[in-house]
């Protein structure tokens, strides 16, 4: 199996890392020396990877050194994607992902994005840029010109579904969407995964259709829990207890178990700035998303 590289050594990319390591010859690299230390000592400060699993991935080692990116035939990136102080999208960590991964990248290599982002990021950010600096082209790029027969690179998303501190619902149990831009790619790195997820995998339609759907799905949550947020004010000023409320229509097939509460993790609260940033930006404004940000 050809040598895998995981970029970003966080509460995504290590228990990946550590996943692959266990079965197959992977790179760990990170710009963090301290945390590269602990994970060599075989401690993860997070708690999201026991020291059993550390000392599991045999085949995993960690490393600092971009050079080391090049020996990789797949790179997955699995970086943050914030937001900024005005809600847009802080797509600066993922930029600099790539331009690290450009400079180290080798003619044929697949990357695989992990990181949450707005439909077409991946296509329309990241790939200008691992061209720009690495000097190769997209392999996988659609209706490609024949005179391009340069060996170049190939473009894969895979959104992460963690949920950090939850131990039932792991990268193991969780079915992995996974899309690419040939069938070729699709396939590859559909088997990456099938190595590590035994929940098994999803190959969605294109790259644009599995950033949809990462975005969407805490999108809906957000909403939700926004709508039931809401329904708590107004019963709260009617004088009606809302848990005795959601009993009662809770008894229908067809009801929501949702609860009102306070949004949290890392990413319910983020993802929605993703998709409204994309959907402004095609000229339309989304009202019912925005207002369950406000809500909530």
């Amino acid at each position: 199996m050809k040598t895998i590289a995981v970029v970003g050594l966080g509460y995504v990319g290590l228990p990946l890392a550590v996943s692959f390591g266990k079965q197959l010859k992977t790179i760990g690299f990170d710009i963090d020396d301290r945390k590269l230390e602990n994970y060599r000592n075989g401690s993860d400060p997070s708690g999201e990877v026991d020291p059993e699993n550390l000392a599991a991935a045999t085949h995993l080692e960690y490393t600092s050194d971009p050079r080391r990116l090049s020996e990789a035939r797949i790179i997955v990136v699995a970086v943050p994607t914030p937001i900024d102080q005005a809600k847009k999208p802080d797509l600066k960590p993922l930029e600099a992902a790539c331009r690290t991964v450009a400079e180290n990248l080798s003619p044929g290599t697949i990357i695989v994005f992990e990181s949450t982002v707005f439909p077409g990021c991946t296509e329309d950010v990241c790939v200008p840029i691992l061209e720009e600096v690495s000097g190769l082209l997209w392999s996988g790029r659609p209706n490609r010109s024949g005179t391009e027969n340069s060996p170049g690179f190939f473009i894969a998303y895979s959104p992460e579904r963690v949920n950090p501190g939850d131990k039932v619902h792991r990268l193991e149990t969780i079915v992995k969407v996974v899309s690419g831009d040939t069938d070729e790619t699709l396939e590859q790195v559909a088997g990456l995964y099938e190595h590590v997820v035994t929940a098994g995998v999803h190959r969605a339609a294109s790259i644009k259709v599995a950033e949809a759907a990462k975005v969407i799905e805490n999108t809906q949550r957000d909403l939700n829990i926004a709508l039931m947020n809401e329904l708590a004010m107004i019963f709260h000023k009617l004088g009606i207890d809302t848990l005795d409320v959601l009993a009662a229509a809770g008894t229908k097939w067809n009801f929501l178990p949702f609860r009102p509460g306070l949004v949290g993790g890392h990413c319910i609260g983020v993802d929605p700035y993703y998709l409204t940033y994309k959907a402004e930006a095609e000229g339309y404004h989304p009202q019912v998303i925005l207002a369950g940000r406000q809500t909530n």
